[in-house]
């Protein structure tokens, strides 16, 4: 698969660029609406050719697939323009703004018939299966999640405190932990949530909020731009508990620990270090080939975007809000 990068982003550069590298696939092009910038990444690279807008990208015919890390407010257009062009998406999380404007993309995407993917690549690590093995085969009474994604972001004019970018703490790294709160207990029935804007950017730079769920299980997640960093889960059940540090955002050269205590028999794995975003793009790849849904697709991004809208709602209203 021929790859195009929409943006120079730093996590197209630091992350994805690398990762379709150590695959079968390839990148042949990149763009940015700063021609110079774009030969400067492809060139850094090796990536043969260079744009000076999008468009030019979406008009190159030998281009199969395009990753779309654009700031989140952006994703939506940019990933429509590029269904249009009749290439598969992986698209950055979150795939949209609102659960609205995700339904609509992912709509967009299933007329054209292009594959859509959101990009939560830890979904795709081997202890990210295997913790949701533990959960459904062996943990019995599964009532608890406690997520957690928070870093210090000091960049005063990073996009991710723009609100016309859809900036905020929730949909930055906060939805890693709405995510793996859904993977482990499926989907809530409400949610209470609190926020706070400690820099006055309009969004949020700490939210935390509790998921309900009519078989009285719950779940509790957050996110932050001011606290050191944490990313972490532990899912609590009846006969035990499984537990993953850190969580989401493992580095490729890095082993990967997961612990548990199951009917009294305390497990300590350990994953040899894996590149989690090569196995996304090759899932990616797969779905194209196979012509599936992909397991963070359309619906997948919809069903998590309803639970962040839910929260932000919520937070504004300071009461409860029923999801969807």
């Amino acid at each position: 698969m021929r790859f195009g990068i929409i943006s120079t982003a730093g996590i197209a550069r630091s992350a994805l660029i690398p990762a379709i590298g150590r695959t079968d696939h390839s990148v042949d092009a990149i763009a940015s609406r700063d021609e110079s910038r774009a030969r400067a990444v492809a060139d850094e690279f090796g990536i043969e050719r260079a744009y000076g807008s999008y468009e030019q990208l979406l008009a190159d015919p030998d281009i199969d697939a395009v990753y779309n890390p654009l700031p989140n407010g952006l994703h939506a257009e940019w990933t429509e323009r590029a269904a249009d062009a009749g290439v598969d998406v992986l698209c950055e999380k979150p795939l949209a703004a609102d659960a609205a404007a995700a339904e609509s993309v992912a709509a967009h995407c299933r007329d054209a018939g292009v594959t859509l993917m959101e990009g939560f690549m830890y979904r795709y690590h081997p202890r990210t299966e295997r913790v949701a093995e533990l959960v459904a085969t062996e943990l019995e009474g599964v009532h608890a999640v406690n997520a957690s994604f928070k870093f210090r972001l000091d960049d005063p004019d990073d996009v991710r405190l723009d609100p016309d970018l859809a900036g905020g703490a929730l949909m930055d790294v906060g939805c890693y932990a709405v995510s793996a709160a859904r993977l482990f207990l499926g989907e809530p029935d409400r949610v209470y949530a609190h926020s706070r804007d400690s820099r006055g950017a309009g969004v949020d730079t700490d939210l935390m909020g509790l998921l309900e769920y009519d078989d009285g299980a719950m779940a509790h997640v957050d996110g932050s731009f001011d606290a050191p960093e944490t990313q972490r889960y532990r899912v609590e059940a009846e006969n035990g508990w499984v537990a993953a540090d850190p969580a989401f955002n493992v580095p490729a050269d890095e082993p990967a620990t997961l612990t548990y205590e199951i009917d009294g028999r305390e497990g300590h794995e350990r994953f040899a270090p894996t590149d989690q975003y090569a196995r996304q793009v090759e899932a990616f790849a797969d779905c194209v080939d196979r012509g599936v849904e992909p397991r963070t697709g359309g619906d997948e991004a919809v069903a998590n975007m309803r639970v962040i809208d839910a929260l932000y709602e919520s937070a504004a209203r300071d009461s409860p809000v029923v999801v969807g």
